[in-house]
């Protein structure tokens, strides 16, 4: 390939529905078309709802509407979509298999995979199989985080060139630091009284994000700092269980539930303090945005989180399923606002030197032509 020629790229996915892997597509997409690449995505199953921001800025977006169980029909549907050629990037362990299973014999340049969380625990498991054999027609797999790229090793992921990790990153311009007036205009926006301090957190209700937890550490914090609040964003499968849990907790006057948002960026100006509860995380978005809005973090110290979240530098990190230990650091960082802010700060300054998109769409260009890639990054 040509060192300065535009490669055509095609981004294959599961679908679109909000979550950190489909953000960080957007957000590289939208770094190639800026390089002058031509992208185009492929949807697995249906589009979801964030592949309308891609369609309104002039990206081809096509669904192969797979269905449960073997698929023919999908699976030609995706092989005519590929055969234009050029660069194949997939997302996440069944759009790659299914994507190298599609193109069979077609004259790819390069083929791409990227892994965004940490993998099934299960590496005997019917997906994990397929995918690493799926990495026999695979130049490059990369993982998001360098605790999952040893992982995927341990689990015998062996592409043909490397298994290597590129970190995502955000566009960090779209967000602005956190501060009095914007915590105002959510406090009323929320019906909160002046005085509130709001522990946000970002993501979907599912298990894998232990927002129980967070509600029942959640609970301890009140006895502290009565005035807390607890806002989570985001949707799910657990809605009303975790409704149910709140109010068991007796927290439910204090917690807020405000669905699934698009203006992210803006809600977490208005918080005091971050929180991530997960079981399981690659490289979480959700944590890189919190950076991004200068906000100080409590995080539980799974995946590559403890990547991002530097244990009393620019937030706090806890064992998963601990909840006294999550309660105790959100009341540390609540109970010390000088020192909440300087955390804060420092976590702003490094999302905006090494969690850019554009470091990130470079490092793939690199893979895509077969050049070196630098993966060096401060701490």
């Amino acid at each position: 390939m040509n060192a300065t020629s535009s490669l055509r790229i095609t981004h294959f996915v599961e679908n679109m529905e909000r979550g950190g892997l489909e953000r960080a597509v957007i957000d590289l997409i939208a770094a190639q078309r800026e390089a002058g690449h031509e992208c185009r995505l492929v949807c697995l199953f249906d589009r979801g709802i964030l592949a309308d921001e891609l369609s309104a800025s002039g990206v081809s977006v096509e669904i192969c509407d797979k269905r449960t169980g073997a698929d023919f029909r999908a699976l030609r549907r995706a092989r005519d979509l590929l055969r234009g050629g050029g660069v194949l990037h997939t997302h996440n362990a069944a759009a790659h298999y299914h994507a190298v299973l599609a193109s069979a014999g077609l004259p790819l340049q390069r083929v791409v995979n990227t892994r965004h969380g940490m993998g099934e625990s299960n590496p005997r498991s019917r997906r994990e199989w397929l995918y690493r054999r799926s990495m026999l027609r695979t130049d490059y797999a990369v993982a998001v985080c360098e605790t999952a790229r040893r992982h995927l090793q341990d689990n015998g992921v062996s592409p043909r060139s490397a298994l290597l990790s590129i970190p995502n990153g955000i566009r960090t311009e779209g967000f602005r630091a956190a501060g009095d007036a914007a915590r105002a205009r959510l406090r009323d926006e929320l019906a909160l009284a002046s005085g509130s301090r709001l522990i946000g957190t970002v993501g979907r209700l599912e298990p894998v994000k232990d927002q129980a937890n967070l509600i029942r550490a959640f609970r301890q914090v009140r006895l502290n700092v009565p005035e807390a609040v607890l806002v989570l964003v985001g949707d799910g499968a657990l809605r009303r269980e975790l409704e149910a849990v709140a109010e068991d907790e007796g927290v439910a006057d204090a917690t807020r539930f405000l669905g699934d948002r698009s203006d992210v960026p803006q809600l977490l100006q208005g918080l005091d303090v971050f929180a991530l509860s997960s079981l399981s995380e690659g490289y979480s978005i959700a944590l890189l945005e919190a950076c991004a809005a200068q906000l100080p973090i409590v995080a539980t110290d799974v995946g590559g989180n403890s990547e991002i979240v530097r244990d009393r530098r620019n937030g706090l990190l806890v064992p998963a399923r601990d909840a006294d230990a999550l309660a105790a650091a959100l009341t540390e960082l609540l109970s010390s606002p000088a020192y909440a802010a300087t955390m804060g700060q420092a976590g702003r300054q490094w999302v905006t030197h090494e969690g850019s998109f554009r470091t990130m769409a470079s490092r793939y260009e690199a893979l895509y032509r077969n050049a070196a890639v630098r993966l060096d990054r401060q701490p």
